[in-house]
């Protein structure tokens, strides 16, 4: 199976193009091929019409192609500036390191993006967004005219994603050619001009952003209308399960008190920095909140018990599925039973292989995962199925109540639609479902109420019928009174 196939793309000088597809449309072969990781089987790459072979990514480097990944690396202890130059640092007297000039040049380059960082600083301590730019600069001191953006956004605030955004408008000006892949489609219109569409390794559509709309890029993408992204049934909502009163935990949250009923999914929405997911953490009782009391059913959980939340039916998929929610070099079956052990055990206290792989195999069937083996390492499967791992995880153990943050970050258009047609499935069929999304779209589609925070409190609860954009952006932003 080849993972890309007769791909052609074109990056002109001056363009913000779209690399668009699904996980495992063949995105990440193109840029591992452009930046000089892997090598084509056939086809050219060409840059200013002349044919360049890439033997490694310092051969990319040389012919102007960089690659901004999701994650930068960078040497924590070293400088901004030290960082931008490594390998390549002015010396002086003595072939001694000239650490003026080194910050000089940085400094320039800096300006030259349109940002404030202090070339003197320590990459240790910086955000995603900054340690991004320090890439970006590192890319601008090679005279990199091709820039590869790989999923820049994916842990970026809106603020950050804004401030990346005028730093790709700044690079256009100058005349680079900029490749961005992102799954969140409204960025794409956004920022892009143009747009390559990938499916199953093979371009399906090449054209400009402006002439086309979310819904045929989505068709586009996935071979196949995808005209209801939240499939959202009707439940019957029930009597209340999860409980919630007066929850707080010093300089986080204050006063955090409501109620998830079976059946029904609420949504805590926020901007980033409100206090959702740790709220989320104190209910599961990964972190012990000051004060307040958190109830499943009637029964009152001890504080900063994960194990007493588990036993009392709570299940919580983190926001960060990879360090948080998976153990990457373990099986799909072996994280698939975490939290079954116990019951997993035969009579000498032995987990026999059968019985985990069996409800690995029953719970893989029942999220359609795609997979090659079930004792292939976790880290092998997309995000999208990462993500089902954790969920089949947690619904192995009849939950009450299961907390998602995040449900769909950096999951592909196709699989948010499972996702989200999962999550109301299950609480269709009894299940108590806190959802905690960035993402306002998912929220005002999935959700029955929203319940929105501002700086650590809940500013105000929205039913499904008064949940719009303008109302929930208003409370998130502290433009309403706090209830």
């Amino acid at each position: 199976m080849r993972a890309s196939r007769n791909v052609s793309i074109a990056l002109r000088s001056g363009e913000v193009r779209a690399l668009a597809g699904e996980n495992g449309a063949g995105k990440s072969t193109i840029v591992r091929m452009l930046a000089g990781v892997q090598r084509p089987d056939e086809g050219d790459v060409l840059v200013d019409g002349e044919v360049k072979a890439f033997h490694g990514p310092a051969d990319a480097r040389d012919a102007g192609v960089a690659v901004i990944y999701q994650e930068p690396t960078l040497f924590p202890d070293l400088s901004i500036a030290e960082n931008v130059m490594m390998g390549r640092h002015p010396l002086g007297s003595g072939r001694r390191i000239d650490f003026k000039a080194l910050n000089r040049t940085v400094k320039e380059l800096l300006d030259r993006l349109g940002v404030k960082l202090d070339p003197e600083q320590p990459v240790k301590g910086l955000s995603i967004a900054d340690q991004q730019i320090v890439e970006i600069a590192k890319a601008l001191s090679f005279d990199a005219r091709v820039l590869i953006m790989d999923e820049p956004t994916a842990a970026l605030s809106g603020h950050e994603v804004d401030r990346l955004f005028n730093v790709v408008r700044t690079l256009k000006e100058r005349g680079a050619a900029v490749l961005f892949i992102s799954h969140r489609l409204d960025e794409i219109f956004t920022i892009c001009d143009t747009v390559t569409v990938l499916r199953d390794g093979e371009v399906t559509h090449d054209g400009r952003t402006a002439e086309m709309d979310t819904d045929e890029l989505v068709r586009r993408m996935v071979g196949r209308e995808l005209s209801n992204l939240f499939p959202k049934v009707d439940a019957e909502i029930g009597e209340s399960v999860l409980q919630v009163e007066r929850l707080t935990r010093e300089g986080v949250f204050v006063d955090i008190s409501f109620e998830v009923r079976r059946g029904e999914i609420v949504a805590l929405a926020g901007l980033v920095g409100a206090g959702r997911s740790e709220v989320a953490r104190a209910i599961f009782g990964i972190d012990k909140p000051d004060a307040g009391t958190v109830t499943v059913d009637g029964r009152t959980l001890k504080p900063g018990s994960p194990t007493g939340a588990m036993k009392a039916g709570i299940g919580l998929v983190p926001e960060d599925r990879r360090q948080q929610g998976l153990v990457m070099e373990l099986s799909i079956e072996r994280n698939m039973g975490l939290t079954r052990l116990q019951a997993l055990r035969n009579k000498l206290g032995v987990i026999g292989m059968g019985s985990e792989a069996k409800l690995a195999s029953d719970w893989a069937t029942k999220l359609q995962l795609k997979y090659h083996k079930l004792s292939d390492p976790v880290g092998f499967l997309s995000g999208g199925n990462q993500q089902k791992v954790v969920l089949g995880k947690w619904l192995a153990t009849s939950p009450k109540v299961l907390i998602i943050d995040e449900p769909t970050r950096g999951i592909d258009v196709g699989t948010k639609a499972e996702v989200h047609r999962l999550m109301s499935e299950l609480a269709g069929q009894g299940l108590a479902v806190l959802m905690i999304s960035s993402e306002l779209p998912e929220v005002l589609g999935m959700a029955d109420r929203v319940l929105v925070m501002h700086e650590g409190r809940i500013a105000r609860e929205l039913s499904r019928e008064e949940a719009d954009e303008e109302n929930v952006v208003r409370a998130a932003t502290g433009q309403v009174a706090a209830a």
